[in-house]
């Protein structure tokens, strides 16, 4: 079913708060009972869907006691782990109420703070509000990565949005539609919303340092997500790679140049290998790199065609079904 035909409680006034879950089993509680909190002060109708991302701990038998405890939380367990923006889009394709925030499991995302995400959207009339952190608690490497994957994200959204980015962030269900078909296996939420809307908006919120363990995303992980984001949303690289192009052809024609002016003028032809061997290195060097942006892309298309999913369910809590979801899963 698509998100143009959804159900008659998709269309209801309310808020669908996705999590999506990744060794948290000790900070689920604790989550929800702020959460319950929180929410309960401010909408008649709102639920709870917590996306386990194949967490290697006892995640999935927390998740499953606290929705059999608590009929707003519905509980959707993944069959591998596909990321953290796979997990949100199968969160948001489950989501029942018009008004959806997304948040991390680790409590760096105060739910205190999600009533301020919900003024931006009514007081700004905004599609989309980011809570942007007043002051980020997190290690050097992971924030020089963070500014990789800003910077990368800048290639692909305009700059004064890719500012404000952030995991904590509340958005219209309407905004949804506009990737609602979306399979492909790489996802980037920030970039599919901006399919949907440009009227963005955001406030400082607190940013609280980890209560438990250590982020699941490495160095290397958002260097993945970077050349995901540049790759597969975004042709700045081909168009690097054909300036880089014309700007070693008229490198080239300048040397080529040079090598006719001094046998003119001098009669004597550039002596020596190592200036043959610079040019022939340069100009390899030249060719290699733009074959190797071109086999990124055509990487993209190859797994495009393979048709992989962006997330496949093992399980789902209840009836709770999920929009252009590629499998019935069983409930439990």
């Amino acid at each position: 079913m698509s998100l143009e035909s959804s159900e008659n409680s998709f269309d209801r006034a309310g808020i669908s708060v996705v999590i999506p879950v990744y060794r948290s089993e000790k900070v689920l509680p604790i989550l929800i009972g702020r959460l319950e909190s929180v929410l309960r002060k401010t909408a008649s109708n709102f639920e709870l869907v917590l996306v386990n991302d194949c967490s290697p701990d006892r995640s999935w038998e927390v998740i499953s006691d606290l929705a059999a405890r608590h009929s707003w939380i519905h509980a959707i367990d993944l069959m591998r782990n596909f990321g953290q923006h796979n997990a949100l889009l199968c969160g948001i394709r489950a989501a029942q109420f018009d008004t959806i925030v997304t948040m991390d499991d680790d409590l760096q995302h105060p739910p205190e703070e999600i009533p301020k995400l919900l003024d931006i959207l009514t007081r700004l009339d905004c599609d989309v509000a980011y809570g942007t952190p007043e002051r980020v608690q997190h290690g050097l490497m992971r924030n020089l990565a963070t500014l990789v994957t800003k910077l990368a994200l800048r290639t692909v959204i305009d700059a004064k949005v890719v500012r404000d980015v952030s995991a904590f962030r509340a958005f219209r269900s309407q905004v949804a539609t506009a990737f609602g078909n979306y399979e492909a296996p790489f996802v980037s939420i920030d970039v599919l919303l901006t399919w949907g809307t440009s009227r963005f908006g955001s406030i400082r919120v607190r940013h609280e340092p980890r209560q438990e363990g250590a982020s699941g995303y490495t160095l290397r992980k958002l260097a993945s997500h970077t050349m995901n984001l540049v790759t597969g949303f975004s042709a700045l690289p081909l168009r690097i790679a054909s300036l880089m192009g014309l700007l070693f052809s008229l490198l080239g024609l300048g040397v080529l140049c040079y090598v006719l002016g001094r046998f003119l003028l001098l009669g004597d032809t550039v002596p020596g290998f190592p200036f043959l061997a610079s040019i022939v290195a340069i100009f390899s060097g030249a060719q290699l790199f733009a074959i190797g942006i071109i086999g990124e892309y055509l990487a993209r298309m190859h797994f495009r065609s393979l048709q992989m999913p962006p997330y496949v369910i093992r399980a789902i809590t209840g009836a709770h079904r999920v929009r252009n979801n590629p499998i019935e899963p069983s409930s439990r």
